[in-house]
């Protein structure tokens, strides 16, 4: 591994000037488990590392005062995961959590790395497009909010700017009612990037503006490694909240298949993938409407 300079600042200020002044040659570390790795293979070669965990807040999760939830970019998948409150309210984003990897690397690496790496695989991607999250940016012009949809640009791109680094993942307030199912295609079992991944979730509409899974009204469909970045598939979302019987699950099933982009690559054809979008979809679809029955 190529040596580098390593700090750690003390505050977000020295933290966006520090990653500002490297001139594309500083880069950020959370869990490391993404870029150390590609440090040790030659694929990045930064000449300082600005270590962010320790910053105030990157390794907390809380209940906002609106009752959503906020968590810290350098929280941990299996922290995010094993949290009282996330379980209970986004269950759906436990379920990607824990998909990522094996249960050790899941204790270094970070649902705010996952989101930087800019990679349409990413696992949690489709479960924060389904759950309406926002992410929390800091840098030179202070913080600002960016729609978890408007922060993916691209194949390893984000909307981070020159001396910015995401401080939080904002998750909207849901309640305990709303149901989500988490489908994921790998080479492997475990261990493996995404072939396909699928994210869904269904709720009501209430007029406290907060969603309850009761004869579900709304419904969001979130595919991740069929496109350039992750994505909705909103037709497939409007079909479905008017029709959830077999025949409507069906339909809305085809309507994912034909909102994915994929590509050939050494992992699955675009046409495999396709394929598999619609079969995950109708999974996860059946496995929310079942789980709304048993509760029901």
């Amino acid at each position: 591994m190529q040596p580098f300079d390593y700090v750690v600042p003390q505050d977000f200020r020295e933290a966006s000037v520090l990653l500002a002044s490297g001139e594309g040659h500083a880069l950020a570390l959370m869990g490391g488990t993404d870029l150390l790795v590609r440090i040790r293979a030659g694929l990045v070669r930064p000449e300082l590392v600005v270590d962010l965990k320790k910053l105030p807040g990157m390794q907390v999760i809380r209940q906002d005062a609106d009752g959503g939830l906020s968590i810290g970019a350098a929280c941990t998948m299996n922290q995010v995961a094993n949290d009282g409150l996330v379980r209970e309210r986004y269950d759906l984003l436990v379920q990607a959590c824990n998909s990522v990897a094996s249960y050790q690397l899941r204790n270094r690496a970070t649902v705010g790395g996952n989101c930087c790496n800019g990679s349409p695989a990413a696992d949690t991607a489709p479960a924060l497009y389904c759950l309406g999250a926002v992410a929390e940016i800091f840098g030179p012009g202070g913080r600002r909010r960016v729609p978890i949809e408007g922060f993916f640009a691209g194949p390893g791109r984000t909307a981070l700017a020159p001396g910015e680094f995401l401080t939080a993942i904002l998750l909207p307030p849901f309640s305990s009612g709303a149901r989500g199912a988490f489908k994921k295609l790998g080479r492997t079992r475990a261990g493996d990037i995404s072939i396909v991944s699928v994210a869904l979730c269904a709720f009501e509409e209430t007029g406290d503006g907060r969603r309850k899974a009761v004869a579900p009204r709304g419904w969001r469909i979130g595919l991740g490694a069929v496109g350039p970045t992750p994505m909705r598939a909103t037709r497939a979302e409007d079909s479905l909240a008017l029709d959830q019987s077999p025949a409507g699950v069906a339909e809305a099933a085809e309507l994912a298949a034909q909102a994915a982009q994929p590509i050939d690559d050494v992992r699955a054809s675009a046409t495999y993938r396709t394929a598999m979008v619609r079969v995950l979809t109708r999974r996860g679809i059946e496995a929310v409407l079942q789980s709304l029955e048993g509760s029901a």
